[in-house]
């Protein structure tokens, strides 16, 4: 009798072992999931400072150094309720996409780093490497007609080279930009007022040298 008793006894007891022991499984696996979503949180929350200090810079410098305005760097809400699709299921997914903006915020400090397009030249600088050779190769001529004229030919010469090559040179320097730099849809600047006092800079310059020497004499 006491023996069937006891085995009645044990059905109830071993049903209550087991269900205590699937709660701690559950109690464990909940404080578990609680440690592992605190973790989660606690990165998220490390990496947004990251992200937010490293676009700081960024924005300040697309605004005042590049003159981006302000509204194209505002969130529209589009991107918005993408950014909260992204991030809907939890931790885990704002802390994936947050590293994946520190990406993009690294790949965007390498290419504001790195160099840029080359600005382009200014009409009257880019003019003047065409026309300053042609007036320096005026100025030798100038000078070797200088020491190999005879005496009483110098006016002579003077006078032919001072009206003859400077008009050369000029011709030669408008004709060489329109080749170089033409060919386009836009009109051709050779900024002729450049080309006039770099052609005409030899001229001077030589009558100055024969100013000085007749000076010096």
């Amino acid at each position: 009798m006491t023996e069937h008793t006891e085995g009645q006894d044990l059905g109830p007891w071993a049903a209550y072992v087991a269900a205590a022991q699937r709660l701690d499984a559950v109690r464990r696996a909940a404080s578990s999931a609680a440690g592992e979503q605190a973790a989660a949180v606690q990165a998220a929350q490390q990496e947004l400072a990251s992200v937010r200090a490293r676009l700081a810079p960024q924005r300040a410098r697309l605004v005042q150094d590049l003159g981006v305005p302000v509204a194209a760097l505002t969130a529209q809400p589009a991107d918005r309720a993408m950014a909260a699709q992204t991030v809907a299921t939890g931790p885990e997914a704002i802390l994936a996409a947050l590293r994946m903006a520190r990406g993009t915020a690294d790949a965007a400090d390498a290419a504001m780093i790195g160099p840029g397009p080359a600005a382009p030249w200014r009409p009257w600088a880019r003019n003047l490497l065409v026309y300053g050779p042609f007036a320096a190769a005026v100025l030798i001529v100038q000078i070797v007609l200088y020491l190999i004229a005879p005496s009483g030919s110098l006016p002579t010469y003077a006078l032919l080279c001072g009206l003859s090559m400077p008009l050369l040179a000029f011709g030669l320097g408008w004709l060489t930009i329109g080749f170089v730099y033409g060919g386009g849809p836009a009109k051709v600047d050779r900024t002729p007022i450049v080309g006039a006092i770099a052609c005409l800079t030899p001229v001077l310059l030589t009558c100055m040298g024969v100013g000085l020497l007749a000076f010096i004499r």
